[in-house]
């Protein structure tokens, strides 16, 4: 469960949390959504839908500059220039101050890098978009034309406004659809965020008197109310709280618990817990100006009104959820690029990695084409590199087709591999435009016919503003797919006293030679050197000699092939080499241990038997017998 309520924090600071707009768009029976829409590289913006020619947005550092006055003509937001340098944009109780060649911002008080200075562009002040944006309490997200759309809440502002429409106009009650729940909605209660792929949504009061939060996670245990009781109270009393009622509730099918606590800051919380359909739903409620657990009765009414249900047919009910068919659209702006993906999945953005917990995984890349080459060139490539990755009974190539990504014709090559586990299949799509390679990798158990469809609506929702790339980056790293297995690069420890050749299309996990251990990975395999000044060889080795006994006996598919004595970069040495089918993948494993001047070593190295081709066994081999002692 999610520990913090966000009651870790003081009242004070969760007070000023209601302050400040880092959220998702609020909604009161007298307020209204202001829209703009903007996209780089651009003349227009679109504000409340009206069409607006602007100073075309650009990209600096990964970061979308716009003008100044754009927030003035969308928001009304005042701008003043101070001391000729110094910006301060205000909005309603938000002050951002920016300094011409500065990353840095005060966003009410706060400082906020913000990744790109403010800057003249032909007479224009521009400065950085989303943290401008989010500094005057406005929310930012993409949408399926590439634009990026900014959302504020205001007041009324009159007659200049009679077209904008209330979204909040029927509604009594407001909920996510996608995590199955709906509470009371109140005129005075704001939506303050929604975080964790809208696993958590928290709220506050207009008058800053109380605090809510519903978070939502997996349960497939089944706990009646005496079980929630227990769990809460456990949590209550792991936090150092003092809990003053308890309360288990076997309401129908829909049991729950509640605790009301006081906090190590003296704050008062309830606390309610609910399991429903193979979920488990956390609702808190802190109240500022409680003194006695009988003040928190005024919440009961609001807190009775929760349901861990989801009536989409409930027109009264306001949608908090952005999933739309299953989907989840996501944006990274460094690179231009927006899709949809299943919206069960873990999303990193920033990296472009998405994944679901059976097994499907996406990965989007951005690198530089070489000077000539095409996609043939680079196809033929990745072909090559998975000959030498997987062996020839773990590989097969099933074909290539085309398909259009954002009104591109991209190459889609598809090829089934096998680890030991079981058959994966995986989609390259490959596109390359303006010098640049557009690069998407799915993968998905064979069998999972519903990952095998979804790879045909992600591919459809790609669009790629392939201008951002042009102007954000220079020349960029060549895939690391085509990284010539053979090329090595030499690494030194200066505290170790060693040297070892690296295989340059290795993956470094910790490469700071001068710390200890030193932790490479590649596909199928992994290569490690630790060096300990306090644990003698003999220890070492004794322990080795135990685990490996100890392993043969309980674990099932576990053979040591053989442990001997033998010299190692001019050194003794003990060595051991076993093999074992760890949950279904066969693998080989082996460690070298030696001492010199004091210092023992262990070269750990491995490598599966599906990727146990030529190159990858010689280059493994390589790494090893490269170790070498120097002064």
């Amino acid at each position: 469960m999610k520990k913090s309520w966000l009651r870790v924090l003081s009242t004070g600071v969760i007070a000023g949390m209601l302050l400040v707009g880092t959220a998702t768009p609020m909604w009161a029976s007298n307020l209204t959504t202001h829209e703009l829409r903007i996209k780089a590289g651009s003349t227009s913006a679109f504000i409340n839908g009206k069409k607006q020619n602007i100073t075309k947005p650009l990209i600096v550092k990964g970061t979308t500059m716009i003008p100044v006055g754009v927030f003035k003509k969308a928001f009304g937001s005042e701008i003043r220039l101070e001391k000729n340098d110094v910006i301060k944009i205000k909005q309603g109780p938000h002050v951002v101050t920016l300094t011409m060649g500065s990353s840095v911002a005060w966003v009410d008080g706060a400082k906020v890098e913000m990744g790109a200075a403010p800057q003249m562009v032909n007479d224009v002040l521009m400065v950085p978009l989303r943290p401008v944006a989010v500094g005057i309490g406005a929310t930012l997200a993409p949408n399926s034309t590439g634009e990026i759309v900014i959302r504020l809440l205001q007041k009324d502002r009159g007659a200049e406004d009679h077209g904008t429409i209330d979204l909040d106009k029927g509604k009594t009650r407001i909920g996510n659809s996608y995590y199955g729940w709906s509470i009371h909605y109140p005129a005075d209660l704001i939506v303050l965020q929604s975080g964790e792929q809208e696993r958590m949504t928290s709220f506050g009061a207009a008058d800053e008197s109380y605090y809510l939060e519903v978070y939502v996670s997996d349960q497939n245990v089944a706990l009646d109310a005496d079980d929630l009781l227990t769990q809460l109270v456990q949590l209550a009393k792991q936090a150092g709280d003092t809990i003053l009622d308890r309360e288990a509730v076997s309401k129908g099918n829909q049991p729950y618990a509640r605790i009301v606590v006081k906090d190590t800051d003296g704050l008062l919380w309830e606390l309610r817990q609910y399991i429903h359909d193979g979920r488990q739903y956390d609702v808190y409620l802190a109240d500022y100006e409680a003194m006695n657990y009988k003040d928190m009765g005024k919440h009961a009414s609001l807190l009775n009104s929760f349901e861990p249900s989801y009536s989409k047919s409930d027109r009264t009910i306001k949608d908090l959820s952005t999933v739309e068919e299953g989907m989840r659209a996501v944006w990274n702006e460094d690179y231009g690029i927006q899709l949809k993906v299943p919206a069960g999945w873990s999303m990193d953005n920033q990296n472009m990695v998405y994944k679901d917990e059976n097994g499907a995984y996406l990965q989007f890349r951005v690198t530089s084409a070489k000077s000539g080459a095409t996609v043939k060139d680079w196809s033929d490539q990745l072909e090559n590199w998975m000959r030498e990755t997987f062996t020839a009974e773990n590989y097969q190539r099933i074909g290539s087709f085309t398909t259009e990504v954002s009104g591109e014709t991209a190459e889609v090559n598809e090829f089934r591999y096998n680890f030991g586990a079981g058959w994966q299949t995986e989609f390259d799509v490959l596109l390359q435009k303006n010098g640049y390679r557009y690069y998407a990798e799915y993968t998905f158990p064979e069998g999972q016919t519903a990952d095998r469809a979804w790879f045909d609506q992600i591919m459809k929702s790609v669009e790629i503003d392939f201008d951002t790339v042009k102007d954000n980056f220079g020349q960029m790293d060549e895939d690391p797919y085509l990284t010539d297995k053979k090329k090595t690069i030499t690494r030194t420890s200066k505290r170790y006293h060693y040297s070892v050749d690296i295989p340059r299309y290795w993956t470094p996990y910790s490469d700071r030679f001068e710390s200890s251990p030193v932790v490479y990975t590649f596909t199928g395999g992994d290569f490690s050197i630790a060096a300990t000044e306090d644990k003698s060889i003999e220890m070492t080795v004794s322990q080795l000699r135990e685990a490996y006994t100890e392993a043969a006996k309980t674990r099932k598919g576990f053979n040591l092939i053989r442990s001997e004595e033998l010299t190692f970069a001019g050194v003794p040495a003990f060595s051991f080499t076993y093999h074992e089918v760890d949950k279904g993948v066969p693998y080989t494993g082996s460690q070298i241990v030696f001492e010199k001047d004091g210092t023992t070593y262990t070269i750990t190295s491995g490598l599966n038997d599906a990727n146990r081709t030529q190159v990858q066994a010689e280059m493994l081999e390589k790494a090893v017998n490269s170790f070498t002692f120097i002064k």
